[in-house]
């Protein structure tokens, strides 16, 4: 849930890039650090293991100026893919007002896809958030590789709320920027409700 400043006059917000390992979560926050204007984007924190896989999670503060005399702040959050980080994935997803959810677009990785997919609905479900109302981007990563599933494939396993999905090849940028900007949206619209 956004965290609301009164005295500071600034309302921070935090998205969540959650999916299984190496499906391109820190690369959209890396390609989204180069590509913000330095103004109004902070440092990138980032844990990683040896492997450069991350261990518990990048971040990377964006400043959105200011909305009814309040600055908007969004913290860009990824959650570790890795099978046994379970616990830290749940950690990081706490107090989330928008998740992208990074699927690997690759045939052999559709299972796990979709064993990430169920937890992170259980896991919204546990912390009382209705998963078919609650802020969602779904991210089709990976297009410009081999072996890539159609997209209707990944909308049938993965996206039953019909939430909206962009192709995307975090590397080069296609896609990140969109998947951010409906994401940012998507949070200030359920704001305004409040």
């Amino acid at each position: 849930m956004s965290l609301i400043n009164m005295a500071k006059r600034e309302i921070n917000c935090k998205i969540v890039y959650y999916g299984i390992g190496l499906c391109g979560k820190t690369t959209n926050l890396h390609y989204i650090h180069q590509a913000v204007n330095p103004h109004d984007v902070g440092e990138m924190v980032s844990i990683d293991t040896e492997t450069e896989r991350t261990l518990y999670f990048d971040l990377l503060p964006l400043e959105l100026g200011k909305i009814h005399g309040f600055n908007i702040r969004f913290q860009l959050y990824t959650v570790p893919g890795q099978i046994l980080y379970q616990q830290t994935r749940i950690s990081v997803l706490k107090g989330a007002d928008c998740v992208i959810f990074v699927a690997d677009s690759q045939a052999s990785k559709l299972q796990e896809n979709i064993e990430c997919w169920n937890e992170l609905q259980e896991q919204l479900r546990r912390m009382n958030k209705d998963t078919a109302s609650f802020p969602l981007v779904m991210q089709w990563n990976k297009r410009d590789l081999q072996d890539t599933l159609p997209v209707s494939v990944l909308e049938k396993y993965l996206n039953p709320y019909r939430v909206p999905s962009f192709e995307a090849v975090a590397v080069t940028g296609k896609g990140v920027i969109e998947s951010l900007r409906v994401g940012i949206n998507s949070t200030l619209r359920k704001l305004e409700r409040i």
